[in-house]
């Protein structure tokens, strides 16, 4: 759709992770992407389109932990690497992996995922799962672009964890806010996480009222007229 841009935030005490993760999950991608687009002329805030969630209704609201890596026959310490990035996921954090273009391995699966929910992980962003089934039965939010039964171990491994990737035309840093749903997924740049939060909660109440306003049999053209838009 296309509006102005909303109104400067008004000014609100720190919010802290958890506060911030519930609130985002009330909101939906199109209403953050055009608080980054038109208040904060960020016109690739989105990740790749065909990254797409297990089930429709999950969602993705955290703070990225980046992982790199990319079609690799050796295997030396590549088990050790893993455990340790295991280790290193943090509370309210959305695991986001760069597979530098991999499409025939499976890099996320049961096992990774109760370890990540032990970790308070809260979800998953990578290439290709498999255990499918297991990871559903555990109600963990992934975002991925295919399945495939073959293991990653001889075919691709990690380089390295919490340093700046590249998701198509967007850098996502460790700490970034991931945020994700049906209609695909943002990476919102943790210095402005909160404030985009703010004003996407102010485009949606607008919106309650815009919609009110279609309900009552209003001419689009007065909607316009009255400040609305579609």
């Amino acid at each position: 759709m296309n509006h102005e841009a909303p109104a400067e935030p008004a000014a609100e005490t720190t919010l802290s992770v958890p506060e911030m993760r519930r609130r985002y999950l009330q909101l939906f991608t199109g209403a953050v992407n055009d608080v980054l687009r038109f208040k904060y002329r960020m016109h690739s805030s989105s990740l790749p389109a065909d990254f797409a969630p297990l089930r429709d209704e999950m969602m993705l609201a955290g703070q990225a932990f980046t992982v790199k890596g990319g079609p690799d026959i050796t295997t030396d310490g590549e088990f050790e690497l893993r455990a340790q990035m295991l280790e290193a996921l943090h509370e309210d954090s959305v695991v986001v992996w760069d597979c530098t273009g991999d499409r025939v391995t499976s890099q996320w699966g049961e096992v990774m995922t109760m370890a990540a929910i032990r970790a308070g992980c809260r979800g998953a962003l990578v290439n290709g799962i498999r255990d499918t089934n297991a990871i559903l039965r555990q109600q963990f939010p992934v975002f991925c672009k295919y399945r495939c039964n073959t293991g990653m171990l001889g075919r691709f491994r990690m380089y390295h964890y919490q340093k700046p990737i590249l998701m198509g035309e967007m850098i996502v840093r460790p700490g970034d806010w991931i945020f994700g749903d049906i209609d695909g997924v943002l990476a919102i740049p943790r210095e402005i996480a909160a404030d985009v939060l703010i004003a996407a909660e102010q485009l949606v109440n607008k919106e309650v009222e815009i919609k009110d306003w279609v309900r009552s049999g209003m001419r689009p053209t007065e909607v316009v007229a009255r400040g609305g838009y579609f």
